[in-house]
């Protein structure tokens, strides 16, 4: 049986006793049903996962003694910066979702002329925490050790302008190059993905402005999130740790 793994924010240290945090609890506790002496495997965001104890449970209370620091390393070394145009349903927490499981650093919802999507206000700060969440629970599944970040929304234009040493790419398709084309090697990208509709031409013409390099990736029309994870898997074959 697969050792569940539960993220816990804040610090941890071999030997100290842990009350899990409610999700965390309500996991162990209600859905696992998990009993004292069974193991869990803790994260914090640190880099490093805690082996640990149950010692107490309930279906609302789980305290846990932590019992070890080891480091693990599940990172890509290519850090990857996913700029994506919000999308419809449930369509964006699916993107985000496969994105981190795939090895994505940091993912930026983007505002465009296209964009189908109404949030603002308290709906949109609740939907940035639910992202969060999911980013969370697929590290919990994949085995990520550092939670990726879900920047606040921003504007497509003003994302374009940010300073980066990264690498920019934007799908296009007429594109000079194929993922398979690029010039290597490369440590750091930038990737924009447009909404369902398609980035504008003012918007593709301003991508270029800011130097983001035109790839293709093959000869039929994908979903906005079809685009992202097959732009994301091919980027990390080549320049990542996917065989």
């Amino acid at each position: 049986m697969r050792i569940p793994r539960i993220y816990q924010p804040g610090p941890l240290t071999p030997g100290s006793l842990v009350a899990l945090e409610e999700d965390g609890a309500n996991h162990v506790g209600r859905v696992l049903r998990m009993q004292p002496g069974q193991a869990l495997e803790l994260f914090n965001g640190d880099g490093h996962q805690y082996p640990a104890e149950i010692t107490q449970a309930s279906k609302k209370q789980v305290e846990v003694r932590v019992l070890d620091r080891q480091q693990v390393e599940r990172e890509s070394p290519l850090n990857l910066h996913l700029g994506q145009v919000i999308s419809r349903g449930d369509k964006m927490e699916f993107t985000i979702q496969k994105s981190v499981e795939l090895g994505v650093n940091t993912i930026t919802p983007l505002w465009s002329e296209r964009c189908g999507v109404k949030l603002q206000g308290d709906r949109l700060e609740k939907k940035l925490a639910q992202w969060q969440k999911i980013v969370i629970s697929a590290c919990e599944q994949c085995g990520r050790n550092t939670v990726p970040e879900v920047r606040p929304v921003m504007k497509l234009q003003e994302w374009l302008a940010e300073e980066t040493g990264a690498t920019k790419l934007n799908l296009h398709p007429r594109a000079p190059y194929s993922i398979q084309t690029l010039p290597a090697p490369m440590t750091r990208a930038r990737l924009l993905i447009g909404p369902e509709g398609g980035l504008s031409s003012e918007e593709i013409e301003a991508a270029s402005q800011h130097q983001f390099i035109d790839i293709l990736l093959g000869p039929r029309v994908l979903r906005t999130e079809t685009a992202a994870l097959t732009a994301i898997t091919a980027l990390q074959t080549r320049f990542g740790d996917l065989g």
